[in-house]
């Protein structure tokens, strides 16, 4: 009997231990890459999480390991380094700089990208239809013809404008040769001004606001990330600050036309649900968001300028004022 016992206890305590090795090896593991902190790509993350959880990922079937960039592109690619040498299901890149950092992975692990501007561009991929490297994701490609659009009706007699972006951010670089395209078709003067970090955007806004009638910046990481004292400093000197993305109005620019990057945020996280599943990622096409988008207004920078909207804006059913 003693025999007997001791025999079914080694047994009990080995299905054990498979039990517990086929619960670890049975999780999902996700690797996450995040540019830097700011209020889109934070937000972005966020609602990633959330969506996640809502799909049915918890601690029991999936393991996170999210990093962080601190906005240094050398950090990123010790970061990819770093991630070369773990066994992801699917590696998520949060910001172009990300992105091109995490392309090297996707010589064996899926990558699903999230605010990439212009992803073919950033060579990315060669199609937003059919990628082709093994990545894909979410575009937060700017509307500037829209933003521009409004901020038109907004300052009818608008001469000149100045751009104040980052030129090594290949994001910036797409949507400021669009707007100059068009600022050109309008007769519009321009006045550029780049920073390379954030200590210099003050400066900038500054020496802009001495020259134009207006500024305007994409969703740059950079400056988004400098944009509470830039839309300040617009403010105070009376010049409405025209921005990429809803989360730079958030943080103190006056407008812009654009998406909800907390939806940004759920639908990159539902491809990556896809992707977890067994889809291929040549199958889920590059989700660019162009149409149904938001007036964002902030309200603060409304009152300071003391701004009249037209009719056209006010009374839009997408108009939110935060």
């Amino acid at each position: 009997m003693k025999k007997l016992f001791k025999t079914l206890l080694v047994g009990a305590m080995a299905a054990s231990l498979l039990s517990g090795c086929s619960s670890s090896s049975s999780k999902k593991k996700v690797g996450i890459i995040q540019m830097m902190d700011h209020t889109s790509l934070n937000t972005i993350k966020s609602a990633f999480d959330d969506e996640m959880n809502k799909l049915g990922y918890t601690d029991k079937n999936v393991e996170y390991t999210f990093k962080n960039g601190q906005g240094d592109n050398n950090t990123l690619a010790s970061i990819a380094n770093d991630f070369q040498g773990k066994d992801f299901d699917v590696v998520v890149a949060i910001a172009t700089p990300a992105a091109q950092a995490a392309a090297r992975l996707a010589n064996k692990t899926p990558v699903i990208f999230s605010a990439v501007s212009d992803p073919v561009g950033a060579k990315l991929t060669a199609s937003l239809t059919k990628p082709n490297k093994n990545i894909t994701g979410t575009s937060d490609e700017v509307q500037v013809d829209q933003i521009m659009e409004k901020a038109l009706q907004v300052q009818p007699n608008m001469k000149k404008i100045g751009l104040l972006y980052n030129k090594g951010e290949a994001n910036s670089g797409t949507n400021i040769a669009n707007i100059k395209k068009y600022l050109a078709s309008k007769n519009i003067q321009v006045e550029e001004a780049t920073v390379v970090g954030v200590n210099e955007v003050q400066s900038a806004v500054d020496t802009l606001a001495s020259k134009c009638d207006a500024i305007f910046s994409p969703n740059d990481n950079t400056v988004a990330s400098a944009m509470s004292i830039a839309g300040q400093r617009a403010m105070k000197a009376g010049i409405p600050y025209y921005v990429g993305a809803d989360s730079m109005v958030k943080d103190g620019g006056f407008m812009t036309v654009g998406i909800d990057y907390e939806e940004l945020g759920r639908e990159t996280a539902r491809m990556t649900d896809q992707v977890l599943k067994g889809k291929s990622v040549s199958s889920l096409p590059v989700k660019v968001f162009k149409t149904n988008l938001n007036i964002y207004v902030n309200k603060k920078a409304l009152s300071t300028l003391k701004v009249t909207l037209p009719d056209s804006i006010k009374n839009d059913k997408k108009y939110i004022e935060i």
